[in-house]
């Protein structure tokens, strides 16, 4: 490696992160979220990828969640891999990593390894068990960590079975979030004191963290604990969807009683609507509701209630919403080389987000990462890892596992006991550490 020095740093990308540099460790969901956050308010963002490319249907130059980053291409397994990383990290303000516990620390890119290098980084570990706990060696996905939260049984109706909102409120709401939360907050203690720290962000903690109204509804006699019954669930009628006439849906959400009223009238249910104080009657009212929205389409109950207060809209799909009128003033989404995708957010008034970068094809930033970051040690190709892995047990998935099988980024889905991480084995046995350990999935 080159001298201690640190390069100048010259925030020529503008946002409000401009100069923070960021190392990604690559994996999948919540991790490459945060670090395309963090890009597109400015920060310099490299992503590390391994050798075998992504473990999802999405290559990462088509992934709009890998924009604005720059990507290395470093072997962990391989002699000087590890060290690779290290003189990233000596030079970065921020690292992600997703792996399960114990797996960063057994390829020596832990945070202790880092910290050597460099005590003002801040190292965020982003999981969906936590780094302690009886299930933090175990698998999992954004369905298993809202489950055990109280959140999943909170939505859908109350004679069917949960419905998993997609992956959006555990990986990225009680994940990505809170990650990049604790980051900048952590970012702003190193910089004050001069001391990094490790900032550990459980989809479980975040998915919790959310529903702290909830519980606070509950308390207070407010909230019953079953699905579909309580007021925002919607258990209330004039607070959930209705189909129209063309099998579309509007969406109504009209709990104060001056929208409530605005409501009824635009539905033309004033006189004969049963009273929305009695819940014994909300589906009388309800059936009321739903039998008006049943005689007009989705355009046209659009048009009703488009300059009221009455808080109802429609239910559009994602590539409808892009033409909305409202997030088309707005900019909502954005094209980007084709692509259609969410603008950065939030908006800032003298520092503004942006798209600066395509997503990249592993690797291909390496040498332009070497003279910026002061590396040139990164361009120097790895000799190959100089083991197999006789120590992963038969059925865990190798890189030479046939189609249709596991593959090391996709593996995390198994849950058998052999196929949690040994959190025995040596730091040096970097041969030993399975591919599935390194999907970054974390979970």
């Amino acid at each position: 490696m080159s001298g201690t020095q640190e390069p100048p740093r010259t925030p020529a990308q503008g946002g409000p992160l401009a100069g923070v540099r960021v190392v990604e460790l690559a994996g999948i969901g919540p991790g490459p979220f945060a670090g395309m956050l963090l890009a597109d308010l400015g920060a310099d963002v490299v992503r590390v990828d391994r050798p075998g490319g992504p473990g999802h249907s999405v290559a990462p130059e088509h992934d709009p969640t890998n924009r604005g980053k720059r990507s290395v291409l470093v072997d962990l397994k391989a002699p000087g891999g590890p060290e690779r990383v290290l003189g990233l990290a000596g030079r970065a303000d921020l690292l992600i990593e997703g792996y399960r516990p114990g797996v960063a620390e057994r390829l020596g890119v832990g945070p202790k390894e880092c910290h050597a290098r460099n005590p003002r980084l801040v190292y965020g570990r982003m999981t969906g068990w936590g780094q302690s706990g009886p299930l933090a060696p175990r698998a999992g996905h954004d369905i298993s960590y809202i489950a055990v939260t109280g959140a999943l049984g909170m939505i859908g109706r109350p004679d069917q079975p949960p419905t998993p909102p997609a992956n959006l409120l555990g990986d990225y709401a009680g994940g990505s979030l809170y990650l990049v939360v604790g980051l900048l907050a952590a970012l702003h203690h190193a910089r004050t004191t001069g001391t990094g720290q490790v900032v550990d962000a459980a989809i479980v903690d975040g998915t919790a963290h959310l529903t702290t109204l909830i519980h606070g509804l509950a308390a207070a006699g407010h909230w019953q604990d079953r699905r579909g019954v309580n007021l925002l669930d919607g258990g209330s009628p004039f607070y959930g969807c209705y189909p129209t006439s063309d099998g579309g849906h509007m969406a109504v959400g009209a709990l104060e009683q001056r929208f409530y009223d605005e409501f009824l009238a635009l539905l033309g249910l004033t006189a004969t609507a049963p009273p929305r104080e009695d819940p014994a009657r909300w589906d009388e009212l309800r059936a009321a509701v739903a039998a008006r929205f049943a005689t007009g389409t989705r355009a046209w109950w659009t048009r009703v209630f488009a300059d009221s207060d009455a808080c109802v809209a429609p239910v559009l799909s994602l590539r409808e919403a892009p033409g909305h009128p409202h997030l088309a003033a707005r900019g909502t989404f954005t094209v980007h080389e084709g692509v259609t995708q969410p603008a950065p957010a939030p908006r800032f008034s003298a520092t503004p987000g942006a798209i600066r970068r395509s997503p990249a094809r592993p690797g291909a930033d390496t040498a332009e990462v070497a003279r910026d970051w002061d590396l040139p040690d990164l361009t120097t190709p790895q000799d190959p890892p100089g083991r197999a892995t006789p120590q992963d047990p038969p059925g865990r998935a190798t890189p030479q596992d046939p189609p249709g099988r596991a593959t090391p980024q996709n593996a995390q889905g198994f849950t058998t006991p052999q196929d949690a991480p040994d959190l025995a084995a040596p730091p040096e046995d970097l041969a030993a550490v399975p591919p599935r350990d390194l999907a970054g999935d974390g979970r």
